[in-house]
């Protein structure tokens, strides 16, 4: 993809200065030990709490933020790891980031209309929601966000562990929905080599099953997408399948991408493009 504004490329998220190491192994979900250019073997924080497959193989090539924070306990954090076909985000605080600045720079039409935009907002008793968007006149739309690392054979699936937490999202934003709200999954791609989306349901069957419920829910027709599941993605303009057979099943009825390019020096916006599917 080539970018020829300065305005466009100014759109994006950059990375810290990154350095190069070696992936030893990970371990306890949030730690990982790599080494450095010079030989030396360091610890770094992971923040990611899934399980990374696919994505997490020793020997790999890694790059580190650096923070020099003497409060921190890790010096280093891990954000990418270059995989065969796609550098892969690792850090799942980039998702939120990088969606709520592209709703906030207008790079996503549907939700232009939005002038407040809200993060971590509590729902309920026990939980919170990514974002919530509030437009001139007062209505809400609420916004999850999950970030997908998992891809096999250019298929991009999620999640790659089983997720209650994900199942209750799901249920809580489906009752939000009957209650006259708007609501969105957006479903971040943190790698640039899947052609296709679909739940994973050799992973997390019940997870699959629910998010079909909440594809077909009643509103208004996909278009305007009021009071409707909206599926947005981070990444190449790819097909969403929500059934088993690729060819005949049954699809998401919209979806929207906000394209960027990620390397090591960031995401890159290019464009938003939006396709109804059948």
């Amino acid at each position: 993809m080539k970018t020829s504004s300065p305005e466009i490329v100014s759109r994006g998220l950059t990375w810290p200065e990154l350095i190069p190491a070696t992936l030893l192994k990970r371990y306890k979900r949030f730690l990982a030990d790599v080494q450095l250019e010079s030989g030396e073997t360091v610890t770094a924080h992971c923040p990611n709490t899934g399980s990374m497959a696919g994505c997490s193989e020793p020997g790999r090539k890694v790059y580190l933020s650096v923070h020099d924070n003497p409060r921190r306990k890790y010096k280093y954090t891990w954000e990418l790891i270059d995989m065969p076909t796609s550098l892969v985000g690792v850090n799942t605080l980039v998702p939120n980031r990088l969606v709520a600045q592209s709703i906030e720079q207008k790079l996503i039409p549907e939700l232009a209309q939005y002038i407040k935009v809200k993060r971590e907002v509590k729902i309920g008793e026990h939980s919170r929601i990514d974002l919530l968007l509030v437009d001139g006149s007062g209505k809400h739309c609420y916004i999850e966000i999950k970030n997908c690392t998992l891809v096999n054979e250019g298929v991009a699936q999620f999640p790659d562990a089983v997720t209650t937490r994900g199942l209750k999202h799901i249920i809580e934003l489906e009752n939000l929905v009957k209650a006259g709200h708007r609501c969105i999954m957006f479903y971040f791609i943190q790698r640039m080599d899947a052609r296709v989306f679909r739940p994973a349901d050799n992973i997390d069957a019940d997870y699959g099953r629910r998010l079909r419920q909440a594809a077909d829910m009643p509103g208004e027709p996909p278009v305007t997408i009021k009071n409707r599941f909206l599926f947005l993605f981070v990444n190449t303009g790819i097909p969403v399948v929500t059934g088993r057979d690729r060819e005949r099943a049954p699809r998401l009825g919209i979806k929207g991408h906000v394209v960027f390019g990620i390397g090591k020096g960031g995401f890159v916006h290019y464009r938003y493009s939006r396709n109804t599917l059948g």
